[in-house]
C-alpha cells in the first residue's frame, strides 16, 4: 500500500506520505505526461455522453417493458439489480459533467458549460454553483482554513458527542447519514464544507460562497435544478409518486452516495497531511489526495477513482487520457504518489475508524502539518 518504505505511523495502519517541500516542480512533472494527453476532443467526450446515456435508456427500457412480465418473487431480484446498475452509469453522467465544469471537455467553455448544466440539472446538481465551489477546492487542498469539502477538525473543534459515536454502531449510523443525505446537506446547508462568517448554501446567489460577479450563474443552476424539479413533478402527476422513485430516484441516491464516498475516501486517508497557513502550499496540497481501486466501477466512473491524483494537478486534462498521465508521474512524484487498492467498502469503514480529526505531531518542529488520528 502506498507509494514505497515509509516509517510506520502510530495508531495507524499504514505509512506516511511526505509532508515535506517536494524535490520537483509541477512543470517537472507536466513535461513527464506526453503533450497528447492534454488534448481535448469534442466527438471523443461525446462518445462517452452517448455511451453513459444510451446505458441508462437500455435499463430503463428493460425495466419498464419486461419487469412486470416477470413472476413477482422475481422482480425483488430485478429491481436491486436495476437500481444499482442505473445507479452506476449515472455516476458515470455525473463524472462527465465534474469534467465539464473544469473544462476539459472540449476547447470550448461554453459547451463544456452547456452540457454540463444539463447533465447536472438532470441529476439535482446546481452546475454553476458546484463548478464554482469545487475551483476552489481544488486551488486550496489540503488546507485548513480554505478548502471547501471535507475539512477535517482539530479536536479542540469535534463536536462532544462524536466521542459517543466512536463505536461499531455509531460509526454505521454515522456512513449511513453521509451517504444519504450527505450530498443534498452539503448543498443546502455547507455540512461538512468550509466554515463561513454567515449561512452558506449553494442555491443562494447572494450567499458567502459567491461573488457579485458569479450571482448571475447561481440564478441559471437554480434555473436548472427547477426544471428538472418541475419535469419530475410533471412525471409523479403522469406516473405516480412509486413510479418516479423506483425509476429515478433510488438510482439518484446511489449517485449521491458513490458521489460522497469518492470524494471522502480521495481525501481522507490515515497517511495524508493537512496544513494550515503557516505550511500549506498549491503543490503539497494537491499530492494530499489518494488514488482508490473500486474494481470493475473505475471504468464506469471514468477513472475518477484511481486518476485522481493527476487530476488534482492537471484538472483541464480529458478522463480518457488521465490513466497514462498516471502511468507517467508516478516515477516523478515516487513516495509522494499514493495510491491505495483497498477494496473501497473496507476502506470506508477503516477511514471512519481511523480518521477522527487532526492534530500536529507533539514532538516535531513542522507544527503546520496536521495528521489524522483516531483516538479521543
Amino acid at each position: 500500500m502506498g507509494a514505497g518504505g515509509r516509517l510506520s505511523v502510530p495508531n495507524s495502519p499504514v505509512q506516511r506520505v511526505p509532508h515535506t517541500k517536494p524535490p520537483f516542480t509541477l512543470g517537472q512533472i507536466k513535461k513527464a505526461i506526453p503533450p497528447h494527453c492534454f488534448q481535448r476532443s469534442i466527438p471523443r467526450s461525446f462518445s462517452y455522453v452517448a455511451y453513459d446515456l444510451s446505458l441508462a435508456f437500455l435499463f430503463y427500457y428493460i425495466a419498464t417493458s419486461y419487469f412486470s412480465l416477470l413472476p413477482s418473487w422475481l422482480t425483488y431480484l430485478a429491481w436491486p439489480l436495476y437500481w444499482t446498475l442505473q445507479g452506476c452509469t449515472l455516476t458515470g453522467v455525473w463524472v462527465i459533467a465534474h469534467e465539464c465544469g473544469h473544462h476539459a471537455f472540449s476547447d470550448y467553455q461554453w459547451l463544456d458549460d452547456t452540457v454540463g448544466l444539463i447533465l447536472h440539472s438532470s441529476l439535482l446538481v446546481p452546475y454553476f454553483s458546484w463548478k464554482i465551489s469545487h475551483r476552489r477546492h481544488h486551488s486550496n487542498t489540503g488546507s485548513l482554513e480554505r478548502d471547501e469539502v471535507f475539512v477535517p477538525k482539530p479536536k479542540s473543534r469535534i463536536p462532544w458527542f462524536s466521542k459517543y459515536l466512536n463505536n461499531p454502531l455509531g460509526r454505521a449510523l454515522t456512513l449511513v447519514i453521509t451517504l444519504t443525505l450527505g450530498w443534498p446537506l452539503y448543498l443546502a446547508f455547507n455540512v461538512s464544507g468550509r466554515p463561513y462568517n454567515r449561512f452558506a448554501c449553494h442555491y443562494d446567489p447572494y450567499g458567502p460562497i459567491y461573488s457579485d460577479r458569479e450571482r448571475l450563474q447561481i440564478y441559471i443552476s437554480d434555473a436548472g435544478i427547477f426544471t428538472a424539479s418541475y419535469v419530475l413533478y410533471r412525471l409523479i402527476l403522469a406516473k405516480g409518486l412509486a413510479w418516479v422513485v423506483c425509476m429515478y430516484g433510488i438510482p439518484l441516491l446511489i449517485v449521491n452516495a458513490f458521489l460522497v464516498l469518492i470524494t471522502y475516501l480521495q481525501h481522507t486517508h490515515p497517511t495524508l497531511p493537512h496544513y494550515d497557513s503557516l505550511e500549506w502550499d498549491w503543490l503539497r496540497g494537491a499530492l494530499a489526495t489518494v488514488d482508490r481501486d473500486y474494481g470493475v466501477l473505475n471504468k464506469v466512473f471514468h477513472n475518477i477513482t484511481d486518476t485522481h491524483v493527476a487530476h488534482h494537478l492537471f484538472s483541464t486534462m480529458p478522463h480518457y487520457h488521465a490513466m497514462e498521465a498516471t502511468r507517467a508521474i508516478k516515477p516523478i512524484l515516487g513516495e509522494y504518489y499514493q495510491f491505495d487498492g483497498t477494496p473501497f467498502y473496507k476502506a470506508m469503514w477503516r477511514e471512519a475508524r481511523e480518521c477522527l480529526y487532526v492534530e500536529p505531531d507533539e514532538e516535531g518542529s513542522d507544527k503546520g502539518v496536521f495528521w489524522y488520528r483516531n483516538k479521543f
